[in-house]
């Protein structure tokens, strides 16, 4: 194996496999160096039961949605296994009796559904949807935008920040003040502006907190339900699909991962996995490669990092080589979080009381499965129930009551369950932003306990059903994946940490205050979720500059 390389990826997570396949497409000869035994970072999918090597889980990332179109086209990754099956409906089970369906394709089926619970929601559900899909056509393309230096004086920054405007200047007075209101508001409010029954209340607000050290009442939550929202709206390329399309990645979001890592070895990027970077070396103010743990040194001109910010800049650079307001920034980084991740092996598929064994319409059953169990199964009755679980953990104590975000891959992807067991993985919060610096075994298999309780009290027979289960909570994420605080977006989605502001302001633009060291962190904009949209832009970003020098360097030579 070499030592020098035209580009090194530090992390071989889908970010990082992401821009090494753009660099190398490129014509630079690049090398992704991962810690872990594989690569995937987030984005894997395991096998956790010794016992039962035959199941699978994806195991922290679960559902697909963000990536634009044009990496997956760029990157030919259908070529390489990339599949996305479409999921089912929203459902909601609630312990007083009765449940909830949404249905995103069928405005019918859905009026009917929130009729029984309130006519006057069932009327806005309609005109929700309008008004959200108006903000994504705007907010939407910004995910894929490279942020403006807003407030530098270069006249570059300055006619950058111009075409911004420019490009926007169809919006209008009252979309102006919605997107205000939206990235100010908690979702609490903004749903009360348009919802009265809790029941369709609390289904909404579980995007406002997804990965989120707050609960629904908190300000800036109404913006984390759009990011969660607006899906693949495009990407500027003449690319659209649904608003708020999400799937389940045939083979676990594993098999998203290794699609990317296929496309990058087709470009001649060469992998190394238990390669753990130690310190990313400098001279003169310019990265020159990095050192590894086992003392091996590497050297390239470019290096692009995907860690965690708190890790690339404060333990893998010496602070003296980076400005002091920016290692402050760095410092000042919120990355709370109270997720703890659940994958459940079950016997057989859960049975809800209000639905005994199929769908009431048959008809609509998928694969046999009944179609309510091929979308989200959520524990989230009301915004009340999402808000005592957020306070009992902000008062030091794990949710008396959690909520939870689950799906059951399997009932589309049959890949991961051979002999028919299903997968039921859950996305559950919260339990104390302080845990991600002790494992609390005990504590997390009795918070599981509860929740598992939970839904055998909507679908009798669930508890004994379960199997198997592995629990990953906010230690075991920071330990294991290298996500400070248990934070699955590098950094909370709160409004004075997105935009031109992620992950410190003056270096929202993929670059870094050290010449040739990149960021392509899911910290960076456009992060949160498996995107691939920080590995894109880095990767563009360095391209653009090695592009910038050769021509001055042949304008110079005239």
């Amino acid at each position: 194996m070499t030592s020098s390389y035209d580009a090194i990826v530090v992390g071989g997570g889908h970010n990082g496999l992401v821009a090494a396949a753009y660099l190398a497409r490129s014509g630079a000869r690049t090398v992704v160096l991962e810690g872990r035994h594989k690569t995937g970072g987030a984005a894997t999918t395991d096998q956790p039961w010794p016992d039962a090597p035959h199941l699978s889980v994806t195991r922290l990332s679960y559902v697909m949605s963000l990536m634009p179109p044009t990496i997956v086209e760029d990157l030919k990754l259908a070529q390489h296994g990339y599949r996305v099956h479409p999921m089912g409906p929203y459902f909601q089970a609630f312990p007083e009796g009765g449940s909830l369906t949404i249905y995103e394709d069928d405005e019918a089926r859905t009026y009917d559904e929130m009729a029984r619970w309130s006519k006057k929601d069932a009327e806005a559900w309609p005109r929700w949807n309008a008004w959200l899909a108006g903000i994504a056509g705007v907010m939407g393309p910004l995910l894929t935008r490279v942020p403006p230096t807003i407030g530098s004086h270069s006249p570059s920054d300055l006619a950058d920040l111009g075409r911004l405007v420019w490009k926007n200047r169809g919006v209008d007075t009252r979309m102006v003040a919605d997107i205000t209101r939206l990235m100010s508001m908690s979702i609490a409010d903004l749903l009360d502006d348009w919802f009265e029954s809790p029941q369709v209340k609390g289904a909404l607000a579980v995007n406002g907190v997804i990965g989120t050290w707050a609960g629904p009442y908190a300000p800036g939550t109404a913006y984390v339900m759009a990011h969660h929202s607006i899906g693949d709206v495009g990407d500027g390329a003449g690319h659209s699909q649904q608003l708020g399309s999400w799937g389940y990645p045939e083979g676990g979001m594993g098999a998203v991962s290794a699609a990317i890592e296929l496309s990058a070895r087709t470009f001649g990027v060469e992998v190394r996995t238990n390669a753990r970077v130690q310190e990313v070396t400098t001279s003169n103010g310019r990265a020159t490669g990095v050192t590894l743990e086992n003392g091996d040194q590497l050297s390239a001109p470019v290096v692009v990092t995907t860690l965690h910010p708190k890790t690339a800049f404060l333990d893998q650079l010496a602070r003296t080589a980076l400005p002091e307001d920016f290692v402050r920034d760095i410092e000042r980084w919120n990355t709370r979080s109270g997720v703890v991740k659940i994958n459940l092996a079950l016997s057989e598929l859960p049975r809800f009381t209000d639905i005994p064994d199929t769908d009431r319409d048959t008809g609509h059953a998928r694969g046999g499965v009944p179609e309510h169990l091929t979308g989200s199964v959520e524990m989230s009755p009301t915004m009340e129930f999402i808000e005592r679980a957020f306070q009992d953990a902000r008062e030091g104590r794990p949710a008396l009551l959690p909520f939870s975000d689950g799906v059951i891959p399997t009932s589309l992807d049959k890949t991961l369950n051979p002999d028919g067991t299903h997968i039921f993985s859950l996305f559950t919060q919260y339990v104390p932003h302080e845990w991600s610096e002790a494992p609390h075994t005990e504590e997390l298999e009795a918070y599981t306990d509860r929740l598992i309780d939970l839904y055998d009290q909507v679908a009798p027979g669930f508890a004994a059903s379960v199997t198997h289960r592995d629990i990953v909570g906010p230690h075991q994420m920071q330990e294991e994946y290298g996500l400070i605080g248990g934070n699955i977006f590098h950094g909370e989605l709160t409004p004075e940490q997105l935009f031109h502001m992620r992950p410190a302001p003056g270096y929202a633009d993929y670059r870094t205050p050290i010449a040739g060291l990149y960021n392509a962190s899911s910290a960076t904009h456009g992060g949160g979720g498996v995107c691939g949209i920080p590995g894109w832009q880095a990767a563009k970003a360095a391209i653009h500059d090695k592009k910038s020098i050769r021509n001055r360097l042949r304008r110079r030579a005239r």
